[in-house]
């Protein structure tokens, strides 16, 4: 039984941990930081460099991860529930492959690779490409009876499989150079300077992440299956329908700016619930404080393992979330 103090003691340690990560984790990467020198770059009149980076370089970047991976992981964890499969994760709704569809028309059409603000036409167009599969997706699943999980499932795979072949086919078309622009981009980056972009995923992320948040009871009842949660007084039809929009928007935000990510969505909720059960009111903001810290330490593998170059972070969440996901199929099987 989840009580007030368990779930202060349990939320406690889950921050301590992010709040520890998020503090040394800046101080890491190619090039060590003074804390000294950063702390004397606050003086009023002083600069340094160390601060430079520390503030507009490396802050962001840890701020923008946390996000992030809090953002795919709340995601999963309550996509596993409604889908009622242990490995579903944000992507499977198809929302990565639109996105990534957007991002690599945007850089591959001359004169439409534009900054402008905190914003490139690289974001906007993946942002679209989001919202657009979101919007088919949610018209292909709903039927006279209401939203159908399973038709969102085989939806979004029918929707990157779409967009993937998309993706191929413009790759084949474009000018060579641009190839390594987009495969950058396709193996999921935090490449941010300053808090503007990190602010832009708010509009959509801040939405998202509440209206999976506020179901957190529901997934309690839907765990159990949908006839005893209706059983239970559980709108069954508008929690699914609240949980594909949170999820839809939050993934949304995190893929145009991050790129797609994977893995994050799948591995943190799974180790929460064996780390601190299976009440949902725990599991997604625990989720949230893990998934993010869990993002930031494999950014900050990928800033230090081959520095002085960085390696994508998607490669990092690739290599630890594969063998996670087999350890899961196999466990399913028994």
């Amino acid at each position: 039984m989840l009580t007030r103090r368990r779930f202060a003691l349990m939320i406690g340690g889950y921050a301590a941990l992010a709040v520890v990560v998020c503090l040394l984790a800046p101080f890491f990467g190619s090039e060590r930081l003074s804390l000294g020198q950063v702390w004397t770059g606050l003086l009023p009149g002083q600069t340094t460099v160390d601060a430079d980076i520390f503030f507009l370089q490396r802050l962001p970047r840890v701020l923008l991860a946390f996000l992030v991976g809090g953002a795919l992981a709340v995601t999963g964890g309550a996509l596993q529930v409604v889908l009622r499969n242990a490995l579903a994760e944000p992507f499977i709704l198809g929302i990565a492959g639109s996105g990534a569809l957007g991002a690599v028309v945007a850089i591959s059409i001359p004169g439409l690779f534009l900054s402008f603000g905190p914003f490139s036409t690289v974001q906007v167009l993946s942002l679209a490409g989001c919202l657009a599969s979101m919007a088919v997706i949610y018209r292909l699943a709903t039927g006279p009876l209401g939203l159908s999980m399973n038709s969102v499932l085989l939806a979004g795979v029918t929707i990157n499989v779409l967009c993937g072949a998309a993706v191929l086919l413009v790759r084949y078309l474009v000018n060579p150079q641009l190839l390594v622009i987009m495969d950058r981009w396709m193996m999921g980056g935090l490449d941010v300077v300053g808090f503007g972009e990190t602010a832009a995923l708010l509009p959509l992320l801040l939405p998202g992440l509440l209206l999976l948040f506020r179901q957190a009871g529901a997934l309690n009842q839907l765990a159990f299956g949908e006839e005893m949660a209706a059983g239970r007084g559980v709108d069954v039809s508008r929690v699914q329908k609240e949980i594909f929009i949170g999820a839809g928007l939050s993934t949304a935000a995190a893929v145009s700016l991050a790129g797609p990510i994977g893995f994050v969505g799948l591995i943190l909720p799974h180790a929460v619930r064996r780390l601190s059960g299976v009440d949902y009111r725990l599991v997604l903001p625990a989720s949230f404080l893990s998934g993010g810290s869990f993002l930031v330490l494999c950014d900050l593998l990928a800033r230090t393992v081959v520095a002085p170059t960085e390696m994508p972070v998607g490669i990092v969440t690739a290599m630890i979330g594969g063998p996670v996901f087999f350890h899961i199929l196999l466990k399913g099987r028994r």
